[in-house]
């Protein structure tokens, strides 16, 4: 063993040994330390194993011994944190701290993943251990303990319910009580707990954590005054002038503790206006990629430390845009002006917002929270955006459909909660607004609200809403606008009913051709899918034909930078079902040498596609259609290859038309 891995093994056990000869916490999250320190002792005796041994240890395992060693010194710090640090203020961060021993456990599985057991020189029990250990931490829930979150409940119903600014409590006994169960029993357990919330103080101050000291003042008036008032009788040489805050909090009067900055600590607050991680009112809540609101200065500091998953469920974030919660903030700006408690508006231009909403990745989909709060958050912000849409500007109508186009894309439960909420007639009424940004997010706001499967249904009944999408698909203002009413039809026209009521109207197949040949290359594959989707009604066979789709899907083979050949192809099998169709593609001198093309450079599906056309083709001109496909070299040898090692419908298709192609050779009149 070289000395740089034998100082890393020395450094493991020590630190080890030292976190496994640690005191659980008797009060707040003992069962949270208690679990860390077991699984710590666990891989001390596996450590201790190895260094007895003086056994080499295999290179593959040294990254994930150094990612242990420095789980195991966080999770020191964080024990210790639990052990020396305030007790109120770890009940006032209970979610937080609990979150930090769920994340460092989801992490210590992570590195027990790479770790390779059956190389180190361990007995089987040990080996044993260890996996129980992985299969623990891979497995692993954050926990909160419920004792503590009954205490925590408890702590802030005392500061809500009594006058602390008039040195007031309505009932002392109960205070007394709330104390002692979180350890403070004694006169000089107080004296601690005033220290730590003091030096916790200077802590927050020093890194900016205003609404944090603001919180500690009030929690430290309230033991010094509990304090004056239970040990009364009490000489041990203190007065009650000594119970304020030192250092640099003496010039603060203790009543000034309980400022207007930090009225959310005494007054009754609904639970979805408090920041999951200061427990502070929000003053300017945003919503990340889980779909929780935080106040932004605590979601961003916790970004900002490297923090990279939401702090209440866990879940990883996959963007760490912050997009500002405009229906939470009103409502919490109301709450503010009945309760007379002030509101500091963050300074922001309206082009800082639209950055703050360019960077927002409309991509991200189906990872909203599905628990009740996140439910009752995208409630209200829908109920709130969808006001907007009724009586806003045109400006707010903008933003609004906007929020709801953004919020549609968090998950089936957002885009019911939305339906519900009322949107779709107003998006409906929008799509022919003359703003050009108004129409082109109120269809995208449609179409995100379609992927639910009871929202097609409400939409195919709102009152001009098919009608709507079909102008915009053929003439709306902008080119996404038109993509995304078609692939807003596509989405539709899953449903049968749908099928026929879109093609039963006498613009909407146009629309799509014209679309098919004016789009991007995503707007052209959006109108080739409605279309497929539209051919599988028999009745929409012909209209899809005399609308002039086959010449242009043909084209579309023939056009590398389209991308949708299979696409273009799929629509041609299925226009085959029908005489017309079949007429406009056997009339197509070109189509042969494409589909032969196909079978050799084509994908799996485009090969599919490309026998099943070239298969009913020949059904229905057998000679002429076989002979063109007899004189091209190419055509046997790619069947045949397909016929070997094409998938299950692929190989039946060629072998029928290899068969097919057999029997025109063997006929006499043959010129072959």
């Amino acid at each position: 063993m070289d000395g740089s891995t034998k100082s890393l093994l020395d450094s493991l056990v020590n630190i080890s040994n030292e976190v496994s000869s640690m005191e659980k916490s008797h009060f707040v999250h003992a069962r949270n330390v208690s679990s860390m320190i077991w699984r710590i002792k666990l891989l001390s005796s596996m450590l201790e194993e190895i260094q007895l041994t003086c056994s080499s240890i295999p290179p593959s395992s040294i990254m994930s011994f150094s990612e242990i060693l420095s789980l195991i010194t966080k999770s020191k710090h964080l024990i210790q944190q639990c052990k020396d640090g305030s007790y109120l203020w770890s009940l006032i961060q209970l979610e937080f701290i609990s979150n930090q021993f769920y994340l460092l456990a989801k992490d210590m599985g992570n590195s027990l993943d790479t770790l390779p057991l059956s190389l180190l020189s361990i007995t089987r029990d040990t080996q044993e251990q260890v996996e129980l250990l992985h299969k623990q931490a891979k497995r692993v829930e954050l926990f909160i303990d419920p004792r503590d979150l009954q205490q925590r409940d408890r702590l802030l119903d005392v500061m809500a319910n009594n006058d602390l600014q008039n040195k007031n409590f309505a009932d002392v006994g109960k205070v007394a009580e709330m104390l002692s169960n979180i350890g403070l029993k004694t006169a000089s357990d107080y004296d601690r707990e005033i220290s730590k919330l003091e030096a916790e103080a200077r802590n927050q101050a020093g890194t900016g954590g205003l609404m944090e000291v603001s919180d500690i003042k009030n929690l430290l008036f309230l033991v010094s005054y509990s304090k004056s008032l239970i040990f009364r009788g009490v000489e041990n040489g203190r007065n009650e002038a000594e119970f304020q805050p030192l250092s640099e909090f003496q010039h603060i009067k203790i009543h000034d503790f309980c400022s207007a900055s930090s009225k959310s600590m005494t007054l009754n607050i609904r639970d979805e206006f408090r920041c999951p991680i200061s427990l502070e009112l929000m003053r300017d809540p945003v919503i990340v990629s889980s779909g929780h609101s935080y106040d932004r200065a605590s979601i961003a500091r916790w970004i900002n430390s490297g923090h990279h998953t939401c702090p209440k469920s866990g879940q990883r974030l996959i963007h760490t845009a912050l997009v500002p919660n405009y229906a939470l903030k009103s409502l919490i700006q109301q709450w503010c002006y009945e309760n007379k408690v002030s509101v500091n508006e963050p300074n922001s231009s309206v082009l800082e917002e639209n950055s703050r909403q360019r960077s927002f990745n409309v991509n991200a989909a189906d990872h909203a929270s599905a628990n009740k709060t996140s439910l009752d958050e995208i409630k209200i912000t829908a109920e709130f955006l969808v006001g907007k849409l009724a009586t806003g500007s045109a400006d707010t109508q903008r933003k609004a459909a906007y929020k709801l186009r953004l919020l549609a894309k968090c998950g089936m439960d957002s885009q019911r909660i939305i339906a519900e909420a009322g949107a779709i007639p107003f998006l409906v009424t929008l799509l022919t607004s003359n703003d050009t940004r108004i129409q082109e997010q109120a269809v995208t706001a449609l179409l995100n609200l379609s992927i639910f499967d009871n929202n097609k249904i409400l939409i195919m009944a709102a009152k001009g809403a098919i009608e709507n999408i079909i102008e915009v698909l053929e003439s709306g203002k902008t080119m996404e606008a038109r993509e995304n009413a078609a692939a807003a039809i596509f989405s539709l026209t899953m449903i049968d009913d749908s099928k026929v009521t879109i093609g039963a109207h006498p613009r909407a197949i146009k629309a799509l051709v014209k679309l098919l040949k004016e789009g991007t290359p995503i707007g052209k594959r959006d109108a080739a899918t409605a279309i497929f989707n539209l051919a599988v009604y028999q009745s929409n066979k012909a209209t899809i034909v005399n609308a002039g789709a086959v010449s242009v899907l043909i084209d579309m083979l023939m056009d590398d930078k389209a991308g949708i050949t299979d696409d273009a192809l799929a629509v041609l099998a299925s226009l085959l079902g029908c005489s017309q169709g079949l007429q406009e593609i056997r009339n197509s001198r070109a189509l042969i040498s494409i589909l032969i093309e196909l079978l050799r450079f084509g994908s799996a599906t485009g090969k599919e596609n490309s026998i099943t056309l070239l298969l009913g083709l020949c059904k229905e001109e057998g000679e002429v259609v076989a002979r063109r496909l007899l004189v091209n070299p190419r055509s046997i040898p790619s069947l045949q290859s397909l016929a070997a090692h094409g998938s299950l419908r692929a190989r039946r298709k060629a072998d029928a038309l290899l068969r097919l192609l057999n029997r025109c050779c063997s006929q006499p009149h043959h010129s072959l």
